[in-house]
């Protein structure tokens, strides 16, 4: 009897071990990710044209009129280094928010035709309405909310299976990417480059009007996913499992994709739709910290850092500017290539 007890001590003793190991790790890795994102994001401020040392980039951000750099840093690369942070975090809780809930590493917000409907809104709204500015925003969050309601309800038989939920959005995807090829195929000259912002994602142009509507959607909606990550965790094993664990799956599971989508649709309205991003932050959360606990804040980090660095490669690591949905484009298709490579060895699904 003693012999069992000191067992099943040993046994319980162990996994507190484990525990806390996981937990240290965790919290290591995001307290990096966050220095991380502090300091490209302040090089970001310094580096440019011309190079401002850190003083002059502090003083212009409490406030003070520094003469050259008050208008560089203060105006040009402050918004858009804050827009930057906020989309990234965004997409990166969209992301991680559908593909922890549905269980596959396709079911981002980018794959399943939610950013391609904003995008083919914003289009629609710029060369066929001849519409500019808040308006055009205003046509892809509604898109975006849209077409996320119209591919749950073509996938919804009786409950939302997640393959068959990629797919359907996979297919509606590819037809408003059609519409958007379209519209641009007819856009004038003087049209034309701001629309194509809506194929590619940049941050070119960013200003302190675009940062606020997606700053208010993060500190609404940021909070609504975040106090949903536990039940977000249980649905990883089933709909039985959470429903048997406490959860109202349907309710919960629509209240995650308004909130995801939302987040979604609001950044891909301010920087356009950035090509893999949300696709990316939380597989590469989800390796860095582990498969256990909730990957949202995590991923949240990742989506801050790939936008900040992909915005630095794509402005002076080549001799052309790119935008910065380029750059992770050229990050996310490797990637998809990889799942899908794995996927048809193991002879399993996505």
């Amino acid at each position: 009897m003693t012999g069992a007890l000191a067992t099943r001590e040993a046994a319980v003793a162990a996994v507190a071990r484990g525990r806390a190991r996981r937990d240290r790790r965790r919290r290591t890795v995001m307290v990096l990710l966050a220095l991380l994102v502090a300091a490209v994001f302040a090089t970001t401020l310094m580096v440019g044209r011309t190079f401002y040392p850190p003083a002059d980039v502090v003083r212009v951000v409490l406030g003070e009129d520094v003469p050259g750099a008050g208008f560089t840093v203060g105006r040009l690369r402050l918004p858009r280094a804050v827009l930057a942070v906020i989309a990234g975090v965004c997409f990166g809780l969209g992301g991680a928010t559908f593909q922890t809930m549905l269980r596959n590493p396709l079911a981002s917000p980018d794959i399943i035709g939610i950013s391609s409907g904003a995008s083919a809104a914003a289009a629609f709204a710029i060369v066929i309405l001849g519409l500019g500015g808040p308006p055009v925003s205003v046509f892809a969050i509604a898109a975006g909310l849209g077409i996320a309601l119209l591919v749950y309800l073509l996938s919804y038989r009786g409950g939302v299976a997640d393959t068959r939920l990629v797919l359907i959005g996979i297919g509606v995807g590819v037809m408003l990417d059609s519409v958007t090829v379209y519209v641009l195929s007819r856009a004038p000259q003087w049209e034309l480059q701001e629309a194509l912002r809506w194929l590619t994602g940049s941050l070119n142009g960013s200003t302190w009007a675009g940062v606020l509507p997606v700053l208010l959607a993060l500190a609404v909606l940021g909070p609504v996913l975040l106090s949903r990550s536990r039940a977000l965790s249980v649905l990883r094993f089933g709909d039985d499992t959470a429903a048997a664990l406490g959860v109202r799956v349907e309710r919960t599971r629509v209240l995650l994709i308004v909130a995801a989508v939302g987040l979604i649709s609001f950044a891909t309205a301010a920087t356009g739709p950035i090509a893999f991003l949300a696709f990316l932050s939380g597989p590469i959360a989800t390796r860095l910290t582990g498969p256990h606990g909730s990957p949202l804040v995590p991923a949240a980090l990742v989506g801050a850092l790939l936008v900040l660095v992909a915005d630095l490669v794509g402005q002076f690591a080549f001799g052309t500017r790119y935008p910065v949905g380029v750059v992770t484009g050229v990050l996310g298709a490797p990637y998809l290539l990889y799942l899908i490579v794995r996927a048809n060895r193991s002879g399993g699904s996505l």
